[in-house]
């Protein structure tokens, strides 16, 4: 990747931020109550993405934000009252700004029209909103007529190459010009040499700048410049009459008309890049890099680590040489003793070195949180619904590639709550309960995973109608005997919906089986309880890394298997006198008060050469999602970690099968996937059953 990729992705992800704070500003807002320090975060977010556009010579970007920036300028000076219609258009002005940023990333053309049409709208408020009541009809006219005539200020920079060298920065000026009025920036780049003929220390960039606003005068230009014209930088400035875009969409509404043309006009200016962006559109787009920002109180732990490593391997090298010269200070046990500890070391410091590594991957799951108030406000509004989003626990860590993965099965989840979970207000307060429903998201530790809960305190999911359904549909049998927990979990069936309407919200029964089959290919599992007139709280559990995992070796045959120690509950020597059969299903063991499944591993594996006498082996009393069984193995053979590496893709992907590991014999033993292993027995896997 070249130099201007490498600051064009760093832009791209800063603004990918902004977005972010500004979604989150504008949702936070209430209409009718201004809150300034809320308003100017926006305004800032925002002024930061048109700034760092402008260096890159996105100009589509620039016009559109700077429409953003004039209605929340008004806001902020009190010109303009928050209302909803205001605040709705400026979050789908965020969700056009965010798919440029995708387009960019992608090398993709900008939807131009999409753009037009948020920018039109958001035209329309500007030029037909009401304002503040209290300002005199006069007094308005007359600040109009004192700003409709502005300067503009063009400005040309080229710089000396070692003007960095010197101590100046560029990004300093503009930011010192943007105190000034409204900037607009555009780089020539066609100096900029490739990264092997490229000094970091030298500047091979030059800058056309456009500053327009009220009142510049010559002199304040020239003194932002006056530590590099002519000495670093060569300045010409020039000047013009302009009419700025504020004015434009604040005069009367025979002026307004021709907004869109001015607004449409800037595009003129910056025909470089507008074709660089045509010409990108048609060349493959390269694969994108992904990172990661990351503590650097983290990155200093991995170093220490690293240079405890150092020590431990110079000590057990010492020792090496030492024996290879006979030293004879030490008997053969002392040799033994110092090599022991010296492998001991090595051990702790290798863990400590895996946690660390590990510990860079996590991230706060506010990460994928963060995407939720934006969901239950769009579709709450949607619905005629009124949702209170309440989220705990926003700092619990997870790993990176999990947390990606997981932001779809939530907003799925989420939406579920809200259509089918939350009443709508009247039903709620017929039924005793505040007009406004909430939706509480919760994530912690349990164990060694990561459980994350979503709560809604809605209707709860109707069993009896569940059932019907899956009756009519052919999921079930009539005289099925399975519990209402199990007829609830249903509802990740593939197809199946209890929907009467089918809307754009959901109801076409394409989600949930999703939403489970996602979560499993995580290493997880979801779960849901639920209560009539209460609500309902799907649990999902996730482990907290896929790629280790300390497990528990178990020898089947001549075949070596991996338990994920979190999934045992005990292992049991088989008294046969407990065992029982049920016909035509599967053999149950009886543990304590219950009985649960019996799983025989070498049947499921198709293993010839394994113990086959329930009582000459082991049972592995597993637990996940609430459900219980044994699993029948020869022995067990000792506890280690071990690397997850996928078989799906590098073979195919097997039932039960989590993936693969190589031991420390070189051997290669496969990781069960107890979830799947229990759902997927025939007759068992299912909830202990009471003796």
């Amino acid at each position: 990747m070249d130099m201007m990729e490498t600051f064009r992705q760093t832009y791209l992800e800063e603004s990918f931020e902004g977005l972010d704070i500004m979604e989150a500003g504008l949702l936070d807002l209430v209409p009718g109550t201004p809150d300034t320090d809320k308003i100017n975060e926006i305004f800032r977010a925002a002024h930061s993405i048109k700034g760092g556009s402008g260096t890159f010579g996105f100009n589509e970007i620039i016009d559109f934000t700077h429409v953003l920036e004039t209605l929340l300028d008004e806001m902020r000076d009190g010109r303009r009252d928050v209302t909803q219609e205001a605040t709705d258009t400026m979050l789908q002005a965020v969700d056009v700004l965010r798919d440029m940023m995708t387009r960019l990333q992608n090398h993709e053309e900008i939807d131009e029209a999409r753009a037009s049409e948020v920018q039109k709208d958001m035209e329309r408020i500007l030029n037909g909103g009401s304002q503040q009541a209290e300002a005199p009809a006069a007094e308005t006219q007359d600040n109009s007529a004192s700003s409709a005539i502005g300067r503009q200020w063009k400005i040309e920079i080229v710089p000396e190459s070692d003007l960095l060298q010197t101590g100046n920065e560029p990004i300093r000026i503009f930011r010192e010009l943007e105190t000034l009025g409204d900037l607009k920036v555009e780089v020539d780049d066609s100096q900029l040499p490739d990264v092997e003929s490229l000094n970091p220390e030298n500047l091979y960039l030059k800058w056309h700048l456009t500053l327009t606003g009220d009142n510049i005068e010559e002199a304040d230009v020239k003194e932002v410049f006056e530590w590099i014209d002519g000495d670093g930088a060569e300045v010409k400035i020039t000047s013009e009459a302009s009419k700025p875009a504020e004015t434009v969409v604040s005069e009367a509404p025979v002026v307004a008309q021709e907004a869109p043309k001015a607004a449409a006009s800037p595009k003129k200016v910056a025909t470089k890049p507008a074709a660089a962006t045509a010409k990108a559109a048609h060349k493959p787009a390269p694969k994108q890099d992904s990172s990661i920002r990351v503590d650097l109180s983290k990155i200093d732990q991995l170093v220490n680590l690293v240079g405890e490593l150092v020590i431990t391997q110079s000590m057990l090298s010492q020792f090496g040489d030492q024996a290879e010269q006979g030293d004879q200070s030490l008997d053969s046990m002392e040799w033994v003793d110092k090599l022991k500890e010296g492998l001991t070391h090595l051990e702790r410091h290798t863990r400590d070195l895996q946690e660390s590594v590990m510990n860079i991957r996590m991230l706060p799951v506010s990460f994928a949180f963060n995407r939720m108030p934006r969901i239950v406000h769009d579709v709450s509004q949607k619905l005629g619904k009124s949702i209170e989003l309440v989220m705990e626990g926003e700092n619990t860590e997870l790993d990176k590639t999990m947390l990606e993965a997981l932001t779809d099965p939530l907003v799925h989840i989420v939406r579920n709550s809200i259509d089918h979970g939350v009443e709508s207000p009247d039903v709620r307060l017929a039924a005793g309960k505040p007009e406004t429903g909430t939706v509480k998201m919760a994530a912690f530790h349990q164990g060694g995973n990561i459980l994350i809960q979503i709560t809604d305190d809605g209707a709860g999911i109707d069993a009896a109608r569940i059932e019907q359904k899956a009756i009519e549909k052919g999921v079930i049998e009539p005289d099925h005997n399975l519990t209402e927990e199990e007829i609830v979990d249903l509802i990740f069936n593939p197809g199946f919906s209890t929907a009467e309407v089918v809307s754009d919200v959901s109801g076409r029964g394409v989600g949930m089986d999703v939403v489970r089959r996602n979560i499993r290919g995580l290493g997880g599992s979801v779960e849901v309880k639920t209560e009539i007139g209460v609500g309902s709280v799907f649990t999902i559990r996730l482990p907290l890394t896929l790629a280790i995992l300390d497990g528990q070796l178990a020898k089947v045959g001549a075949e070596t298997y991996v338990f994920p120690l979190v999934s045992i509950v005990e292992s049991i020597q088989v008294d046969k006198s407990l065992i029982k059969g049920i016909a035509g299903q599967t053999e149950l063991y009886k543990l304590r008060d219950s009985y649960i499944p019996v799983i025989r591993l070498h049947q499921k594996m198709g293993i010839k050469d394994a113990r086959t006498d329930l009582s000459e082996g082991l049972l592995v009393v597993v637990e996940e999602g609430g459900k219980r069984a044994g699993i029948f193995v020869d022995d067990l053979l000792g506890q280690q970690q071990v690397v997850i590496k996928s078989l799906e893709n590098n073979f195919m992907k097997i039932s039960g099968v989590a993936g693969a590991t190589i031991l420390g014999d070189g051997t290669v033993s496969l990781i069960l996937d107890v979830m799947e292993t229990l759902a997927t027995h025939k007759g068992g896997g299912l909830h202990s059953h009471a003796a």
